[in-house]
């Protein structure tokens, strides 16, 4: 019995001396932690141009995933115009800013119609903001307030997010596609000459993640992954596009437009590294559940301005495309300038009318960007350089255009070819010039109007009670070199 004490204690001596040399070891050269494996949930839209009522939608979402996930919620740009409620509030832009500071984003890239409303319109709209707006080839102004980047913590992740903005408003200038009076005091850069400099992002920042949160549009965005493949992933917006693709190892997703549909990526990483990603696309329309609060909100935005809903005119067909919408658009501007030529540009008319009663709402809707009106007097060479010069289409109204091999003609209603040396009255929005002021004489050389292009057909309908039925008419022209 003593023997086996004796062999006892030996051992535990053994032991204590071998756990002290090994604590001693540990202190001396201790053992790096395990990095945390981090799990988050990203939402984002894109491109909701004003529409507000699927936000109720979206925050019912959002909170169920916070109950067993970290999440963040993104937007990658064009947050306005499209509206008549979000766009002629008294602070325009304010109702959807108000919705998203209560869903609770976190980040914004700014989109090219963030600028419809101006530059000041603009800097109160991220005054109030409670996230973030980031913009690297925006260069920095008094009156804006958003970042070149953002580094954005979330339970311990790092996520540096890179905004960038379109700039293919003008042949000739670097500004978005908005009006370039509006941005006449901003300056921007080409989106692919500055994204080089920040190649060193992630590790300047430290960030677990380096994400690019921008408004180019599908292709550019392929470029980017392609030409800078800085970054773990792209979120994108501009092209209304349902994007869930990979460029060059790099994922890229868009999410549609006007709040349809919402992106939800699922994202694993570990030490700094993407270890896995999912993407899901929601369907924001046929999802059934809402947030009473965000819809009570919604709905008190949504009767806040009653004369929207006033009935100015009868639509005795459903106009379904831009064609049909084209045409009544230029009758009406001509009409109701007093001219004898109208010309619009198909971007500018963003929705269809309805067969029935026609609200001032709904013309807001179809013409959303408060662009001025003005009236010039212009030969028909003149309008021949600007359509063959601009390369662009454009619907018209009060002549007919037609091209013969290299040679475009500009008749009256007729059918009588016009000599080059007529001179025209045209009355249209000031946008179109504006883009195009090398084919335009200067704005001090023409009559500008004391009303938007949405006010003058408005009051062309309510002067004008007779139905407006364009069931198959098409005055669109595009001149094309092809032919020549």
């Amino acid at each position: 019995m003593k023997k086996i004490r004796i062999l006892f204690i030996i051992n535990l001596v053994i032991v204590t001396l071998f756990y002290a040399c090994t604590q001693k070891d540990n202190l001396e050269n201790p053992i790096p932690p395990t990095p945390p494996i981090h799990e988050l949930t990203i939402f984002f839209v894109n491109d909701q141009h004003g529409q507000i009522e699927n936000f109720s939608r979206i925050k019912h979402i959002v909170d169920l995933e916070k109950q067993h996930s970290n999440v963040l919620i993104a937007c990658s740009g064009d947050m306005f115009s499209g509206n008549p409620i979000v766009d002629n509030y008294q602070d325009p832009g304010a109702p959807m800013i108000d919705v998203m500071n209560e869903v609770g984003f976190d980040i914004t890239v700014a989109g090219n119609h963030e600028f419809d409303y101006g530059v000041e319109a603009l800097g109160a709209r991220m005054a109030q903001s409670d996230f973030d707006w980031v913009c690297a080839n925006l260069d920095e102004n008094a009156l804006l307030g958003h970042y070149k980047y953002r580094t954005l913590t979330i339970d311990g992740l790092r996520l540096t997010f890179l905004g960038l903005v379109e700039t293919n408003g003008k042949q000739d200038a670097v500004i978005p596609s908005t009006h370039p009076w509006k941005v006449a005091e901003l300056t921007f850069q080409r989106p692919e000459n500055i994204v080089q400099q920040y190649a060193n992002l992630k590790a300047e920042e430290n960030a677990d993640l380096y994400i690019a949160l921008t408004h180019l549009g599908r292709w550019a965005d392929f470029d980017l992954a392609h030409d800078f493949p800085y970054f773990d992933f792209i979120i994108g917006g501009h092209s209304h596009s349902l994007v869930d693709t990979v460029v060059n190892g790099i994922p890229i997703f868009q999410a549609g437009s006007y709040l349809h549909y919402m992106g939800k990526i699922m994202i694993n990483v570990d030490n700094q590294q993407l270890n896995t990603i999912d993407f899901e696309l929601i369907d924001l329309d046929n999802y059934n559940d809402y947030d009473a609060g965000i819809q009570l909100m919604i709905d008190q935005y949504n009767n806040s301005m009653p004369s929207l809903y006033d009935v100015i005119g009868y639509s005795s067909t459903y106009h379904y495309s831009n064609y049909n919408v084209g045409c009544f658009y230029t009758d009406a501007l001509r009409s109701q300038l007093n001219v004898e030529v109208s010309f619009q540009n198909p971007g500018g008319i963003r929705n269809d009318l309805d067969e029935g009663d026609i609200t001032k709402g709904e013309i807001y809707a179809i013409s959303p960007f408060k662009n001025g009106t003005i009236v010039y007097t212009m030969t028909v060479l003149e309008i021949k350089d600007f359509f063959i010069g601009s390369g662009s289409g454009f619907y018209y109204s009060g002549i007919m255009l037609e091209q013969s091999g290299a040679e475009m003609l500009v008749k009256d209603i007729n059918g009588q070819v016009l000599q080059d040396n007529v001179s025209l009255t045209i009355g249209l929005n000031d946008y179109i010039p504006a883009v195009n002021d090398m084919y335009f004489p200067p704005p001090s050389a023409g009559i500008i109007q004391p009303f938007t292009d949405a006010e003058s057909i408005i009051i062309y309908l309510e002067n004008n009670p007779g139905p407006v039925n364009y069931p198959d008419c098409n005055r669109y022209f595009k001149y094309s070199f092809s032919l020549n």
